[in-house]
């Protein structure tokens, strides 16, 4: 069962995560570069986070889609890096924890965007995939709000059956929803917060998934809040909290991150 416990620490927070496409958002600033502060931001990346789990090293690249109207990005996210001798959790391990693969396609003119997501976590060895879509809606004041929705299914390694038998390699315990959403509420040019609900729920799948596949339950709503300064038009600075129902924000994952636009 652990695989499974550990597959809502796993699932994007992002959702489906980390990056309005609404026109003012969306206008390129200083010399072409993105509003790092959008959501649905896509440009040429890299950043590192100070976390209580260890490092977190983050890439992303902007593509040419090929299709009008139509911007892409790729990003990797390596996390827990040297956790046991820099994090201070009991159950960090001192090498990667978890890997993140997330690719983001933009139509810059309506704000909608669609993200795949994979996630895969070494010391359970157990992930997920998702597919989902994002919609920015109209700015209200100092307010951006970007409802998300989508879908995903699970593997992972020796996982628990419904019989008590251990699947020897790699299964799929089931499916599962995504619906949550991205918010924004801007303080100054330089200064926002950020506030991303995002509520998980299995589908389909084995029993054991079905009843306790997030956090022992077959749902459970995460929290992700985030402080953010730009410090210029290249680069800024973000702190992180995650935590869910089930887990409190003290025992939750927290991060400092710096990030540069190229």
């Amino acid at each position: 069962m652990n695989g499974i416990k550990t597959l809502s620490r796993i699932v994007p927070l992002a959702v489906l995560l980390s990056h309005s496409v609404m026109a003012e958002d969306v206008a390129p600033a200083n010399d072409g570069l993105a509003d790092m502060s959008d959501p649905l931001a896509v440009f040429t990346m890299a950043g590192f986070g100070i976390t209580n789990r260890g490092i977190n090293i983050k890439i992303a690249k902007s593509y040419d889609t090929g299709t009008e109207n139509k911007l892409g990005m790729n990003l990797l996210e390596i996390k827990g890096i040297y956790g046991d001798a820099l994090g201070w959790e009991d159950d960090a391990r001192d090498s990667v924890d978890t890997i993140r693969l997330r690719n983001l396609t933009v139509n810059p003119n309506t704000g909608t965007g669609a993200q795949v997501d994979m996630n895969y976590a070494l010391d359970t060895e157990a992930g997920s995939l998702s597919y989902s879509l994002l919609q920015a809606l109209p700015k209200m004041g100092r307010f951006n709000l970007y409802p998300l929705g989508g879908a995903g299914i699970t593997f992972a390694n020796n996982v628990l059956q419904d019989d008590g038998t251990i699947a020897s390699g790699y299964s799929f315990p089931g499916t599962f929803a995504t619906v949550g959403m991205y918010g924004k509420f801007t303080i100054t040019d330089k200064v926002w917060l950020n506030y991303n609900p995002i509520w998980n729920s299995t589908l389909s799948g084995s029993d054991l998934f079905k009843d306790y596949g997030f956090e022992n339950h077959s749902s459970v709503l995460m929290h992700e809040a985030i402080a953010s300064y730009q410090i210029n038009p290249r680069s800024n600075v973000r702190y992180f909290a995650n935590w869910s129902q089930y887990t409190d924000i003290s025992d939750g994952d927290h991060r400092i991150e710096y990030n540069y636009q190229f």
